[in-house]
């Protein structure tokens, strides 16, 4: 069993509104949601063996009040209660708050010393492990390609500039309008080609020990599980690897606060959490998810639904 979360987005701040103004977060209180979370985990019978953070756990307003630190603090603090590992995917709200060498420092960095569990381009946060007998957990970076988070004279921010602007010729690069593929703008990112060819020896691999395998990234990766602007750049290329190897049964996302879901052609669950940012007090959006030899049950609260992903 393992426990999810997405889009905490914690600040010391008042309630707040999202960027077009219509939908309210809840800044404050979603530190008090963790905490309920991790409560609830914790009082699990049998304990959940990890849980996965899907990115976006501070906001970006920290950066702006000058208090990053002190928010990724707290909420570090509130999970550190839980006796069990927890895998970080990075999201554009944690570049919005620190430079991704700086995250490879801190404690949303849960990638295994010495690299060998990630590609062998050190720049990606990439990596995959075995939580459990025949089950593999892949974390990607989503943000591999990005102009977030990076010096402006480094190759892989001018690469992901120059593919930007390629798709998206608005003035605001965080505009998707006009596009014919909304998902390319700013608060988004993609995988590199790197990263997709690690991933696909990955999937081999679990293919031939015949493992079931979880994959997490903050970004969703298929159109029917997730609106298209907030899908990962080349979520395409993603989903290619994914579709010709047999062991992936299920892909886990946040960054759509709504949430979203979708059993794809090839049978593969993808489920986009709903982000605990636009929960409400009375409420919540986090789960426990309890895997079987065919099957996941995913036991939701407040705002996330349970569901039965068969494999």
């Amino acid at each position: 069993a393992f426990g999810v979360i997405a889009d905490i987005q914690f600040a010391d701040a008042e309630d707040g509104h999202d960027f077009g103004g219509s939908r309210r977060r809840y800044y404050r209180h979603s530190l008090r949601l963790l905490r309920d979370a991790v409560r609830a985990w914790a009082a699990e019978s049998p304990p959940v063996d990890f849980v996965l953070q899907l990115g976006d756990i501070i906001d970006g307003l920290n950066a702006r009040r000058g208090e990053a630190d002190g928010a990724l603090r707290q909420v570090l603090e509130a999970l550190g209660r839980l006796p069990v590992p927890v895998h970080h995917a990075w999201g554009n709200h944690e570049l919005y708050n620190f430079s991704r060498a700086r995250l490879a420092q801190s404690g949303l960095c849960s990638r295994p010393a010495g690299g060998a569990a990630g590609p062998p381009d050190g720049l990606c946060q990439a990596y995959h492990c075995s939580p459990a007998a025949r089950l593999r957990l892949v974390v990607l970076d989503a943000y591999d390609l990005s102009i977030l988070g990076r010096d402006a004279d480094s190759p892989r921010y001018e690469e992901s500039l120059r593919l930007l602007r390629e798709k998206n010729p608005n003035e605001d690069l965080n505009s998707p309008a006009g596009l014919k593929e909304p998902q390319f703008v700013a608060f988004n990112g993609g995988f590199s080609q790197t990263q997709l060819d690690w991933f696909d020896e990955v999937l081999k691999f679990s293919d031939e020990n015949q493992e079931k395998v979880v994959v997490m990234g903050h970004l969703p990766i298929h159109p029917d599980a997730s609106d298209r602007v907030c899908l990962a750049w080349n979520y395409e290329a993603a989903l290619s690897v994914i579709h010709s190897h047999r062991c992936v049964v299920c892909v886990l996302a946040g960054h759509l606060h709504d949430g979203g879901y979708c059993l794809d052609s090839h049978g593969v669950h993808h489920l986009t959490l709903e982000g605990v940012i636009e929960t409400p007090p009375g409420s919540n959006a986090f789960g426990t998810i309890y895997v079987y030899e065919d099957k996941m049950i995913l036991k939701g609260r407040g705002r996330i639904a349970d569901r039965i992903m068969q494999f």
